[in-house]
């Protein structure tokens, strides 16, 4: 019998973690993505543990799956010295996972890394020292989830052999998984909605969908192999519901945490849509 993915989206922590996980289940998502902090900031931030407790409890009890996005000034390119140093990003990232395992979360999304004035042997030492240091004693359950970029900060992280190799070269594998983003995959030309298998194939002979941890499920505003950024709602931008439906009920997918990062229906919620997704299983 197939395992039906958990679909859901994007919430605010503004209530705290434990109103974040009610929240989600009252707009009918069985999963959600959170900030656990301030997604501006790379400042740690003190861990509220009774309401990442509560939040914890209230998933098992009503069976949502969650996971959590790193602050968009995290690079895992930086380097060890500079205005944003390496240090900086592995004292955040270690907040984050900390956040992450009190919410009783999958675990932490960040991005693959802004390369910008780095020689790309540089970026990927780079990015490999980060993950080690981040993971040395990290001895949780939350992983670090690496997402998939659209290329419009320099070409690294589009493809999915990258992934793959950072996670193969850095000294704790098995701490580290995959985030796809289907807007992200689409934009960077590695996704034809119309030979969804040719994605499938090559991820299957990569080794890639074994450590997929986690799903964003959007829509792109522009063409395929634009290398342009932006969501759009589903069904109303260039890859399509019936493109997006191709993927997510792919065998991958089964069990799958799927998260929209889209805007909000005007009922302030993802309802809709989310009820959309679900009559495709």
């Amino acid at each position: 019998m197939k395992a039906k993915p958990y679909i859901g989206a994007h919430v605010s922590i503004r209530g705290g973690y434990g109103q974040a996980a009610r929240f989600a289940r009252e707009s009918g998502a069985t999963c959600f993505q959170y900030f656990p902090k301030n997604p501006r900031s790379l400042k740690p931030k003190t861990l509220e543990a009774r309401d990442a407790h509560a939040c914890a409890e209230y998933c098992r009890e009503h069976g949502i799956v969650s996971f959590a996005h790193t602050p968009y000034p995290t690079n895992l390119a930086a380097p060890a010295a500079g205005p944003s140093p390496r240090s900086l990003m592995v004292a955040s990232l270690r907040n984050d996972l900390h956040i992450a395992e009190a919410c009783g979360s999958l675990g932490i999304i960040v991005h693959f890394g802004q390369f910008s004035g780095l020689e790309p042997l540089q970026g990927y030492q780079n990015i490999i020292q980060c993950l080690n240091e981040v993971l040395a004693d990290w001895q949780g359950k939350a992983r670090v989830l690496i997402e998939n970029q659209a290329g419009n900060h320099g070409r690294e992280g589009m493809m999915l052999e990258e992934l793959v190799k950072i996670r193969e070269l850095c000294l704790y594998p098995d701490r580290i998984g995959f985030c796809l983003d289907t807007c992200h995959a689409f934009a960077a030309g590695i996704w034809d909605p119309r030979r969804t298998e040719d994605l499938l194939e090559h991820g299957a002979k990569l080794n890639y969908w074994p450590h997929l941890g986690a799903v964003h499920l959007n829509d792109s505003l522009y063409d395929y192999g634009s290398r342009r950024d932006r969501h759009a709602p589903l069904g109303q931008g260039r890859i399509g519901m019936e493109g997006l439906k191709s993927l997510i009920t792919a065998p991958p997918m089964q069990g799958m945490a799927i998260a929209m990062e889209t805007e909000k229906g005007p009922d302030g919620t993802h309802r809709h849509e989310i009820n959309v997704v679900n009559q495709w299983f």
